[in-house]
């Protein structure tokens, strides 16, 4: 059997487990992706001019739907959400609660989710292009939206003139660069971990 061959018998059998893991089982790896966001959130810098910070947690987020699905991808990112709004220190900044970035946790969710059925139901959707293209869809739509949705009324909330321009320049614009970074790397390695078979059934 030739090498290739190997390797993609490989990544169909770890998929294939993973939908047949048990329920603690799944539980286990959705807190340890959430453990992995939390880790990534701390390699992050802050620009002198935005309360939201450049982190790798968007990193961690689409290799969470990648790698666990669905349902379990979205479970981690809520994981992730949940223990650092009720204070586990894992946010950017090794902060907990709410704040800022409040948004963009639900959209780590959306996209996990989003990015993780995808994944699981189109094999087509696993070749670089559209992987990448899927991850960039997902970034935009679903973690920028709701981020700048929440952190214009957190700005409104703590008496800050809110525009759409303001709220963009802020939450949106400093980070697209750095996006498609992250979203390039996730794509690579989505497309060398994912099986080209269907492991769902």
């Amino acid at each position: 059997m030739e090498l290739s061959a190997r390797l993609d018998r490989v990544k169909y059998d770890v998929f294939r487990q993973r939908v047949a893991l048990s329920v603690p089982a799944k539980i286990a790896l959705a807190l340890s992706f959430a453990v992995l966001t939390g880790l990534l959130a701390q390699v992050k810098f802050y620009l002198p001019f935005t309360p939201v910070p450049v982190t790798m947690q968007t990193f961690a987020v689409l290799l969470a739907g990648v790698t666990l699905g669905r349902w379990w991808g979205g479970a981690a990112m809520a994981l992730y959400a949940g223990l650092g709004i009720a204070g586990v220190p894992w946010f950017a900044g090794g902060v907990s609660g709410f704040g800022a970035t409040f948004g963009y946790l639900i959209g780590f969710v959306l996209a996990a989710l989003f990015i993780g059925h995808m994944t699981d139901k189109y094999i087509r959707a696993r070749a670089f292009s559209s992987m990448f293209g899927l991850m960039a869809l997902a970034s935009i739509i679903l973690i920028y939206v709701p981020g700048a949705i929440w952190l214009g009324l957190w700005l409104s909330m703590i008496g800050q003139t809110v525009t759409v321009t303001s709220v963009i320049a802020l939450g949106v614009a400093p980070f697209i660069a750095g996006d498609i970074i992250k979203t390039m790397a996730a794509a690579v390695v989505a497309r060398v971990i994912t099986p080209k078979q269907d492991y769902t059934r």
